[in-house]
């Protein structure tokens, strides 16, 4: 996904952020969001309350993320709501022969991705990146070697572009507009 807990919550929100499709449109949705994310526990139920804090928490992380990015100060409100949740219960960690297992309710895997979000945005030398894709806010990690990454996933966003790119060029040659890649094509 994104590369940190904090940016996968933030992802939750397709399509561009004026005109959000939200994939947390309530509570279960919530629960099957931490279900699937490999670093939170695994077992949550989502209240109305607890569900309404993640959904300020992801707000208060994309905020955060854009003012790294953007090299600004960040907004005090955004750093609170961060804060305030990192400050919650912590889940309980295991080690088993298949791996490492959390445990814990709503509020400590909010805490987690929380704490997460804080540890990303203080590192100066982590690259954050928004999607190259237009329609896409995507935020991720890039972690790429020379920092080239350009979308957040090449099944979601990398593959569309190439697609419409190609499908761009092939229209231009049958088009007589670029005759060289035509005569390339057909070589």
């Amino acid at each position: 996904m994104s590369g940190n807990p904090a940016l996968d919550l933030v992802g939750t929100v397709g399509s561009r952020r004026d005109k959000p499709v939200d994939l947390l449109a309530d509570p279960a949705d919530l629960e099957q969001w931490v279900l699937e994310c490999d670093e939170l526990p695994d077992q949550v139920t989502a209240d109305v309350a607890t569900f309404t804090s993640a959904l300020q928490l992801r707000e208060a992380i994309y905020q955060l993320a854009l003012d790294r990015m953007r090299d600004r100060r960040f907004a005090p409100t955004s750093l609170d709501i961060v804060n305030d949740a990192a400050a919650g219960p912590v889940p309980t960690v295991e080690l088993s022969d298949t791996g490492l297992h959390l445990s814990g309710d709503l509020r400590s895997a909010l805490a987690h991705v929380a704490r997460s979000g804080i540890a990303l945005l203080a590192d100066r030398h982590a690259c954050l990146k928004e999607c190259g894709r237009p329609g896409c806010t995507r935020l991720y990690l890039d972690r790429s070697r020379g920092a080239r990454r350009t979308w957040c996933g090449m099944e979601s966003c990398g593959n569309r572009v190439k697609a419409a790119a190609y499908r761009a060029r092939r229209q231009a040659a049958e088009q007589g507009r670029e005759p060289s890649t035509a005569t390339r094509t057909r070589t």
